[in-house]
């Protein structure tokens, strides 16, 4: 019997799980959950996890147990990040989720984000670009990751960073949860993004390299994929419409700029933003509109895809039998036999 893996991704903002079955090409999900949980609320002022919030989140993980239960797991990782990694009050959060769900959280580092973050979402970057800057706009911080691409199709991590903005800390901050915003608020929260990124492109020069037009922009996260499903015009969100979707530079500041200037009640209006991120999403367009702007891009490639994915792969690779890999050396063999021989 195939062995059933699951992955859950906790962030400051939302649960997700899935849980899927390894696939010749990849693997099949069979089940998903996700809810926005918002377990980072109020963090960035006594650096702290609040019980309404820890609440929530527990509630969300219960329905994760039951799932992966009753799906038969054998195999798992479950990941918690940038709450748990700078809540003083973490490591009571994770004894009572053990206590609670029977789930086992594992606070990841930063860095160990941005690798998971790049194994999801890798099949995205398009044959022939030697770069990509990879990109996720989470709840409590967001990761920028630049990759090289090699000859054989792999890629490797040649710089990252882990700005300490993301959609929930940057609108608590600077107090528009749940208000218009008006537009020099806009501007300071892109401008306090913008700071990091000069210090990220100072110490990779990013710039030279994306000159050459051999670089894709590559973002993975609530606030990309929920200003493409406005871009296409969706009247309910649907995933195979936006993973793989490509939106224009110009596009996407014009789409940020009018998501800022609405009320809060006409983004909750929105049917692919809604009332549960109405509250965020201005911060998430300032963050995506700095990222663009700083280096100037003209295109931008959507990914409904990430953390979870990259932990399914990473797995299912480790997991991979013995045998198989015998199967492949031999296949490698034969090949290079062949090439001999014609040679």
């Amino acid at each position: 019997m195939r062995s059933i893996y699951s992955a859950i991704d906790l962030g400051t903002n939302n649960c997700r799980l899935l849980i899927a079955r390894p696939t010749k090409g990849g693997f099949r999900v069979i089940d998903a959950f996700s809810r926005i949980v918002r377990l980072g609320e109020g963090v960035s002022n006594g650096n702290r996890l609040s019980e309404a919030a820890m609440e929530r989140t527990i509630e969300a993980l219960k329905v994760c147990a039951d799932k992966i239960n009753r799906r038969g797991v054998t195999c798992m990782r479950h990941v918690a990040t940038e709450a748990c990694r700078v809540a003083d009050n973490s490591d009571e959060f994770i004894e009572r989720v053990k206590r609670e769900t029977g789930l086992n959280l594992d606070v990841i580092s930063a860095k160990e984000e941005a690798r998971l973050a790049v194994m999801g979402c890798q099949s995205l970057i398009a044959p022939g670009n030697r770069h990509a800057l990879v990109f996720d706009i989470g709840g409590g911080s967001t990761e920028l990751i630049w990759v090289r691409m090699l000859p054989d199709g792999r890629s490797e991590i040649s710089g990252w960073m882990s700005i300490p903005w993301g959609v929930v800390n940057l609108s608590e901050s600077y107090g528009t949860i749940g208000k218009t915003v008006p537009p020099e608020r806009y501007a300071e929260m892109t401008g306090v993004v913008e700071q990091h990124l000069k210090a990220f492109e100072e110490a990779h020069q990013l710039s030279d390299v994306i000159k050459r037009r051999q670089t894709q922009f590559l973002g993975t996260s609530g606030t990309v994929t929920t200003l493409a499903s406005l871009h296409l015009k969706l009247p309910r969100y649907v995933r195979e419409k936006v993973d793989g979707a490509w939106m224009k530079s110009r596009d996407i500041h014009a789409l940020s700029r009018q998501v800022a200037e609405m009320t809060h009640g006409e983004r909750s209006a929105q049917p692919c933003i809604g009332p549960e991120r109405a509250d965020l999403v201005v911060a998430g367009c300032a963050i995506l509109e700095a990222i663009l702007g700083q280096w100037n891009v003209p295109s931008l490639r959507v990914a409904d895809r990430g953390i979870r994915e990259g932990i399914l792969r990473g797995m299912m690779h480790v997991e991979e039998p013995p045998q198989r890999h015998r199967q492949r050396r031999r296949s490698q063999a034969r090949r290079q036999d062949r090439v001999k021989s014609n040679g």
